[in-house]
């Protein structure tokens, strides 16, 4: 099976509020530049799931890498399967929003 990564829809949201946020400001080609290479760099983690480091803190299984210093991406390394579970922009707090709720 050859590597492959897919996109939660949460993940996918975050990279098209990112889109609008760049775009907003009168930089719609540098917004799609911007968010191609993100999801560019996201389906290379495929090839090594591994990297970046390891947060089971947050959440069994959860990695996190950073990408030009200004964006998280947190993913899953399932087999051959990358899952991208959120795409974090400018300091936004990543823990906060994976950190899974407490069952009642």
């Amino acid at each position: 099976m050859t590597p492959r990564t897919v996109f939660t829809p949460e993940a996918e949201q975050h990279l098209v509020d990112l889109y609008r946020y760049i775009a907003a400001d009168g930089y719609p080609e540098a917004a799609a530049r911007f968010t191609d290479s993100i999801v560019a760099f996201c389906e290379d983690i495929a090839t090594m799931p591994f990297r970046g480091r390891a947060r089971d803190d947050i959440r069994p299984g959860l990695r996190i890498i950073g990408y030009r210093r200004r964006v998280v991406i947190a993913f899953l390394a399932l087999g051959e399967v990358v899952v991208i579970v959120g795409v974090f922009y400018g300091g936004r707090d990543y823990e906060a929003v994976l950190t899974e709720p407490e069952e009642a």
